[in-house]
């Protein structure tokens, strides 16, 4: 197991244990004809920004430098990936106003970090997304912003408020610390379309949200609660949060029990992980469950193991890593009506306002299809919205893409299909091209499955 592989997307996402203390260099091309009105653009309401004219705002320009972190994106993709490069502009970095300090990014160690990148040839659009996990405001640039940036959309992340693995810290009441990452991309959404009016003249035609893991929660959410600021949105494994469960704190206690020998096969199939799936629970066993399970219990329900996680999740990579043995016994079910109010605050209803594709793997070890992508899309047709939203089902697709060159025989890739996901989206959107039914996106027997995919083929 590499040490950066183990700490996990959705859980800790602290990719390297020492933080980047780099500040922004100045403008890294002469202004001349390049980077138009950039004297003019800036993020409204950010109590701390700066801009820079980049000959390049991909990966292939970026790495190496302070405009990205290439640690932080460790695991998201598969080897293999092609991104196109060469796409000159504007970035903003900076960040809101806020009182906790767990983003290190720049030395600023200050929380709500953002950047937004703005493309020299720009086709009227912007795609907001947020940090997976509890990874920073860099964590998608080579799985989502290299592409929509070639694509010419303006491209906009947050860090969701607080990062790492003590995420759960920050806030004063159960469930703070997730609520606040509904907050910050609603707060970013609205700077970056001014922003965006700023650099080009108009606000963006179109406006797309989407996001990965964590992210692709926040995507549910958002057009769930915010659609007058969206035209649409594309959900990858998004997490499933419900008052009622199912969702993580209702599976991953049986994963832990399963971890710690008090629980067997069958006790996962029943939880809801895949048949088939078992080449990966080793794997989740040391990296994803046990930190995945005792956060976000320590994040909604802190009073059920004062002493576990306590006030860290860890100082070490194998104590944040390390499960709390009381998790393997703890059930949602029947904890007190205040743990449920906390997760309501954050919860999914399904009444989404805009169009929505989601993607999920069938073999996802972290978050079980049956009881998160599949559970939505019954919850979105329960609501009347049925008729704006699609799921697809990824044959051999896990939570986790990086784990794809480990298993390359057993595993796909999703993110070629989300690419073409978001391609279908954008159709369903501006052309009125209606999107495939739901299905399953069949493995083909041949071709590069790490660049390849359509989702209308089942």
């Amino acid at each position: 197991m590499r040490t950066r592989r183990a700490v996990p997307l959705l859980a800790a996402s602290l990719m390297v244990l020492t933080a980047s203390g780099s500040h922004l260099a100045s403008a890294a091309t002469p202004q001349g004809t390049r980077c138009a009105r950039q004297e003019l653009t800036r993020v409204p309401g950010a109590a701390f920004q700066q801009r820079a004219c980049l000959d390049d705002l991909t990966t292939a320009g970026l790495a190496g430098t302070a405009y990205t972190d290439m640690a932080d994106q460790a695991g998201l993709t598969a080897k293999g990936t092609r991104n196109p490069s060469g796409v000159p502009g504007i970035q903003l970095d900076g960040y809101f106003r806020d009182s906790s300090h767990t983003n290190t990014t720049h030395g600023w160690n200050h929380d709500a970090q953002f950047v937004i990148r703005l493309p020299d040839h720009w086709n009227g659009g912007l795609v907001v997304t947020a940090a997976p996990g509890n990874r920073k405001q860099y964590s998608t640039d080579t799985a989502v912003a290299d592409r929509v940036l070639a694509q010419g959309y303006a491209y906009a992340a947050t860090d969701k408020g607080n990062t790492g693995p003590d995420f759960y810290r920050d806030g004063t009441r159960a469930g703070d610390a997730v609520a606040e990452w509904n907050d910050r991309t609603t707060q970013l959404t609205r700077a970056a379309k001014k922003a965006v009016a700023l650099r080009y003249g108009h606000s963006p035609r179109r406006t797309y949200m989407t996001g990965i893991s964590n992210a692709g929660y926040l995507t549910r959410w958002q057009l769930e609660n915010h659609p007058e600021l969206y035209d649409g949105g594309v959900d990858w494994e998004g997490v499933l949060w419900t008052a009622r469960g199912p969702g993580l704190l209702t599976t991953l206690p049986t994963a832990v029990a399963y971890g710690r020998g008090t629980a067997g096969a069958d006790a996962m199939y029943a939880a809801g992980f895949a048949r088939g799936s078992e080449f990966l629970w080793p794997y989740h066993q040391k990296a994803y469950w046990g930190l995945t399970q005792k956060v976000y219990r320590a994040a909604f329900d802190p009073s059920y193991d004062p002493g576990c996680p306590g006030v860290s999740a860890g100082s070490t990579l194998d104590e944040i890593l390390a499960p709390c043995a009381s998790d393997a016994s703890y059930r949602y079910a029947d904890r007190p009506a205040s743990v449920r109010r906390a997760v309501e605050r954050v919860a999914l209803t399904g009444r989404i306002g805009k169009p929505l594709l989601t993607l999920q793997g069938d073999l996802d070890t972290l978050l079980p299809i049956a009881t998160d992508a599949d559970v939505y899309a019954r919850m979105t047709a329960a609501q009347g919205h049925g008729r704006l939203h699609r799921t697809y089902r990824v044959q051999d697709g896990t939570h986790t893409d990086g784990l794809y060159d480990t298993y390359p025989d057993r595993l796909r890739p999703i993110l070629p299909c989300y690419r073409d996901a978001f391609d279908t989206l954008t159709r369903w959107v501006e052309h009125g091209t209606r999107p495939p039914a739901n299905h399953t996106v069949a493995r083909p027997a041949s071709g590069d499955v790490v660049n390849s995919c359509s989702v209308g083929v089942s």
